[in-house]
């Protein structure tokens, strides 16, 4: 069967071509149902969707960026399965992984604008100062190429912090005046997937909502897609435990970084960030940052490097806390349980009655140490 017929096969006609029994398949898709915090019965669902739908259009834009979403949308948690998703896409153009180039490649982008009805995934913050000069492809800025995508698009993704918000090129002084796809367009559906960079079962099951629903999930206050930044890396992570323990990690290497402590002390900034970063992971859910030993540095929120540096010093205020207590004061609490004979439910029991009774009063002032803060 020539090759081009065989790409535009549907995925369901693919699978037993590549020896994938429906099991696999099935399996691939209870993954992504539960990525976007589906109910379990709409697995079927999602399957028949990617099972009958024609390949939709894909029009990568890379501006100022670093290929690092590139990168991990090439990385699937299920490589067999994932790699025919990604074959149900028909990526038209993407500069980083095409083999055309100079104008060639710009002609089958203009083909693709031609025809309308594609999606438009972004990679990388977009200039505007000086006219935008300071990203150009083909004699024309990024602007006007966005501005141009952008009309005959079905829906735009924006994949990263970049793209989302401006990111690290938006960094005071934001010298090219960077700013994210939202800030350039409009009058289309817009998401945005921030991270340094986003991860790959995120874009992955944006893209199968999108397939299966005709419409891209729902979302937050800055356009983020509720299942997958609806809860603090703070609320899922794997030391929360030692947070309301009161065990911190005070140095890099000290006994507590051995025990796999929490990293709040050092900067992490779980509290203060929204991402599923502890629950999909990376690299295949091998691990993540925090898991690995070094703290969140906040890079899915917009402004994160001006807001969240220094990376290494501890938040002001843990805001929006659950608890709405510091992590001094949980410590204090703690120590003061064991103290009087508590075991680990009771320890349990007095941080909660602490914390209860914190949240009904004012924020605290700050976290800082209530000693010398000599850690």
């Amino acid at each position: 069967m020539p090759a081009t017929k065989t790409r535009d096969r549907a995925l369901g006609d693919r699978l037993a071509q590549f020896g994938v029994d429906r099991r696999t398949f099935l399996k691939y898709c209870a993954t992504l149902t539960a990525v976007l915090a589906l109910p379990a019965h709409f697995t079927e669902r999602v399957a028949r969707a990617l099972e009958s739908v024609e390949k939709p259009s894909i029009i990568w834009l890379e501006f100022q960026d670093c290929a690092g979403n590139t990168e991990s949308f090439l990385r699937s948690r299920n490589p067999e399965v994932g790699d025919l998703i990604l074959d149900l896409l028909s990526i038209d153009y993407h500069e980083t992984i095409m083999a055309a180039a100079g104008h060639q490649a710009e002609s089958v982008l203009a083909a693709q604008i031609a025809k309308g009805g594609y999606i438009v995934v972004v990679e990388g913050s977009v200039p505007t100062a000086d006219g935008g000069i300071y990203c150009t492809i083909g004699g024309r800025t990024a602007v006007q190429i966005l501005q141009e995508a952008a009309k005959g698009a079905a829906a735009i993704i924006n994949v990263g912090t970049c793209s989302s918000y401006g990111g690290l090129p938006k960094a005071a002084p934001n010298p090219t005046h960077a700013v994210g796809v939202p800030s350039v367009v409009s009058g289309v559906p817009i998401i945005n997937l921030p991270g340094c960079p986003a991860n790959a079962d995120n874009i992955t099951a944006t893209l199968v909502h999108f397939l299966t629903f005709g419409a891209l999930p729902t979302t937050d206050s800055k356009g983020r897609p509720l299942f997958a930044y609806g809860s603090r890396i703070h609320d899922d992570c794997e030391r929360r435990a030692h947070f309301d323990a009161g065990q911190f990690v005070l140095d890099w290497d000290d006994t507590g970084h051995k025990n796999g402590w929490c990293l709040y002390k050092m900067g992490c900034k779980g509290p203060s960030t929204f991402h599923n970063c502890p629950i999909v992971r990376w690299n295949g859910a091998t691990n993540w940052p925090v898991g690995a030993g070094h703290g969140c540095v906040g890079c899915s929120e917009p402004d994160f490097w001006d807001t969240m540096t220094d990376f290494y010093a501890r938040l002001p205020q843990v805001t929006g806390f659950g608890v709405e207590a510091t992590a001094d004061k949980i410590g204090l609490a703690v120590a003061a349980a064991t103290a009087v004979g508590f075991g680990a439910h009771g320890v349990a029991k007095a941080v909660q009655r602490r914390t209860s009774r914190g949240s009904e009063g004012p924020a605290p002032d700050s976290i800082e140490d209530e000693t010398d803060g000599s850690e």
